[in-house]
């Protein structure tokens, strides 16, 4: 027997993976980025790319984010 019905765990796959979509979306808006045009790049991959998009940005995007560590962001 399984725990959720289909379409209840449907909804909650939906839920989980529309959080996920959005916590990247924010990322993207809050990063600064080593080329400017990036950050522009990744909001059209997130929103035409949608089921592999969050995914292909948190593989890729770490090595092209610059500017301000985590430590130098709290220390001003």
């Amino acid at each position: 027997m399984f725990i959720f019905n289909f379409p209840a765990g449907l909804m909650l796959f939906g839920l989980l993976f529309f959080a996920f979509w959005l916590y990247a979306l924010v990322d993207v808006v809050k990063s600064d980025f080593k080329d400017p045009n990036m950050k522009l790049i990744w909001i059209i991959v997130l929103l035409f790319a949608n089921p592999i998009g969050p995914f292909v940005y948190f593989g890729l995007a770490k090595n092209q984010k610059g500017g301000r560590t985590r430590s130098n962001y709290f220390n001003r």
